[in-house]
């Protein structure tokens, strides 16, 4: 059964329409990349869109179609499609019993209780569809099709050109990008890439990024508008913690380019760990083995071979310091 409503009628439903709480971590412990894309947690979604809006009972669904707007706090969806996915409210076991419902002669409820809605429904799931963008005042991810599950927390974009952006970073992926709230990670596959805004650039064929907790500040009496976030905490953006990588790994700065076939960088110390099949590359000098740990501020590399091999480089003479910062030479 498909039913037509009304705008007015099927948004002022929605805008009350109770999202269920997380079972993990609050908004205090549990900021991620893009922490603020995160709508698993505050007030009421309101939805809206231009064209008509569809509730199917049978599937229950509701559809929104052209330009359409999701907003939940200060994260908005925009997209071409979108649609909820409702179910039963589980009873409240510390609410006292409701009134027995009017029943019908064959047993079935009423009308009057099932309702436009289907009953006391809530939204665990959304799908967006065409020309996605999901975003807040910081942080921003676009994609073709996207899902969340309000459950578990995690935003899956599929489509071309994925990207999400933070102030930090940018993170580019070719088949999938995934973000999972309540462990601060962020996921890319297929020659996914992260960017810093310093210059460094951290790829392989599957990224996975973790951020750090991002203790919240109290937003101050009288905040700017969209200066803070829904739960009353003053809205900023992870940085990011580590990112792992497997396959076809590159770890590039303006100066010293190392690559393997898997590895880990640590932001804040600019450290990397690379193993399999090694190769560091500073100016013309080149050092190859099984693994290295880099120092990428540095460009000093710790190189090691594999069991019975030699590790093997090649250095240019007066090369050895052509990849410091500041350095001239005649």
């Amino acid at each position: 059964m498909r039913r037509l409503l009304p705008a007015l009628t099927l948004s002022s439903l929605l805008m009350g329409l109770p999202l269920p709480g997380a079972s993990f971590l609050g908004l205090s412990g549990a900021q991620a990349l893009a922490q603020s894309l995160d709508m698993s947690h505050g007030e009421q979604v309101n939805i809206s869109s231009a064209g008509p809006q569809t509730y199917d009972h049978d599937a229950q669904t509701v559809t929104f179609v052209d330009r359409a707007r999701a907003v939940r706090g200060d994260v908005t969806i925009d997209a071409d499609q979108l649609i909820g996915f409702l179910r039963k409210k589980a009873p409240d076991p510390n609410a006292p019993p409701p009134p027995p419902s009017d029943q019908k002669a064959d047993g079935q409820k009423s009308d009057s209780d099932e309702g436009a809605m289907g009953g006391s429904m809530e939204l665990y799931r959304m799908e967006a569809i065409g020309h996605v963008h999901i975003y807040t005042s910081t942080d921003q991810a676009w994609g073709d099709k996207a899902l969340y599950d309000i459950d578990q927390a995690v935003l899956v974009m599929t489509g071309k050109a994925l990207k999400l952006t933070t102030p930090q970073d940018v993170l580019t992926a070719r088949d999938v990008m995934e973000y999972h709230a309540n462990t601060r990670m962020s996921v890319g596959r297929g020659d996914a890439t992260v960017t810093t805004n310093d210059g460094k650039r951290i790829k392989g064929d599957v990224l996975v990024a973790f951020s750090k907790p991002d203790n919240a500040t109290p937003a101050p009496s009288k905040p700017a508008a969209g200066a803070a976030g829904s739960d009353g905490t003053a809205q900023r953006s992870s940085k990011l913690d580590r990112a792992y990588a497997w396959g076809h790994v590159m770890l590039r700065t303006p100066n010293e380019t190392a690559t393997g076939d898997r590895g880990v960088y640590v932001f804040d110390t600019q450290m990397a760990r690379l193993i399999g099949h090694v190769h560091v590359t500073s100016g013309q000098n080149q050092n190859n083995g099984a693994s290295a740990i880099v120092n990428m501020k540095t460009g000093v590399a710790i190189m090691n071979p594999a069991p019975g091999q030699r590790v093997e480089g090649m250095v240019i003479p007066n090369e050895a310091s052509s990849s410091k910062p500041g350095d001239k030479h005649p």
